[in-house]
C-alpha cells in the first residue's frame, strides 16, 4: 500500500516560516496529483496547495503569495511556508490522486498521518 508520511510541522511566532515534506518510495510524483491540505480543531478539512501531473500548481486564496508547493525529488513534496500567520495553524496532510481538479478533500483517496503546525501571535 502507498504511505505518505510528512515531516516538518513545529511551532513558530507570526511572520516566521516553515517547510513541510511528503515523502513516500512507493511511486514517482509525476504519476499522481499531490496536494496539502490542512484541518483546524473543529473545522473542515482545507486544500492548501498541490501539484497536478502535469506540473501546474493549486493554491487557496488564503495561501496565495505566502506558501510555494513543489517536487524537489522524485519521492519528495515539499510546502514553504513563508510569513505564517495564526489561521495557518492545524495539522497539515500530504494526499494524492492519480488525478484531480481541485483542491477538495473528496477529490483525493490517499492520505498520510498529517504534521502539526502552531503559529503563535
Amino acid at each position: 500500500q502507498v504511505q505518505l508520511v510528512e515531516s516538518g510541522g513545529g511551532s513558530v511566532q507570526a511572520g516566521e516560516s516553515l517547510r513541510l515534506s511528503c515523502a513516500t518510495a512507493s511511486y514517482s510524483y509525476n504519476t499522481y496529483c499531490m496536494a496539502w491540505f490542512r484541518q483546524a480543531p473543529g473545522k473542515e478539512r482545507e486544500g492548501v496547495a498541490g501539484i497536478k501531473t502535469d506540473g501546474r500548481t493549486m493554491y487557496s486564496d488564503s495561501v496565495e503569495g505566502r506558501f510555494t508547493v513543489s517536487q524537489e525529488k522524485a519521492n519528495t513534496l515539499t510546502l514553504q511556508m513563508n510569513s505564517l500567520k495564526p489561521e495557518d495553524s492545524g495539522t497539515y496532510f500530504c494526499a494524492a490522486e492519480l488525478s484531480c481538479h481541485a483542491l477538495r478533500e473528496f477529490v483525493f483517496g490517499l492520505w498520510g498521518q498529517g504534521t502539526q503546525v502552531t503559529v503563535s501571535s
